[in-house]
């Protein structure tokens, strides 16, 4: 399974895509989702099969509809360009996450612009300080 392949592309987009703290979601989660949600028949065995590669030759309403159940645009598994570019934009994201940058942005959403400048100017010079060690 190669990493530009389309079983390489969904187990990312499996392994990467959820919310903070929770599991892979289940293949009858997402089939359930895409069948409810966007009203594409899909069974949770085809799912499997598109990512362990037992098959790789997905309709385009199949990969249209995975797409769109991971927030990613179809162009993320047929070109490997864009599929690079999603997976950087994905690793910030996780990065982000980790970091507890969330966090720190929705405390601030309640900071006065003053406040938030502050702030701003705080994670400046500490990364600074950082930077040269």
């Amino acid at each position: 399974m190669g990493a530009f392949s389309i079983a390489g592309k969904l187990d990312g987009l499996f392994r990467r895509v959820r919310a903070a703290g929770q599991a892979e979601p289940s293949y009858m989660a997402v089939a359930e989702a895409i069948r409810r949600k966007q009203g594409v028949q899909i069974s949770h065995t085809y799912i499997w099969q598109l990512r362990t590669g037992r098959r790789d030759n997905p309709t385009v309403a199949h990969l249209t509809a995975l797409a769109t159940y991971f927030g990613v645009p179809v162009s993320y598994f047929l070109d490997d360009e864009q599929t690079r570019r999603v997976d950087a934009q994905l690793e910030l994201l996780q990065t982000i996450r980790d970091a507890g940058v969330t966090e720190i942005a929705l405390r601030a959403a309640d900071v006065s612009p003053r406040g938030r400048e502050t702030i701003s100017e705080l994670i400046r010079k500490v990364w600074e300080s950082e930077q040269g060690r």
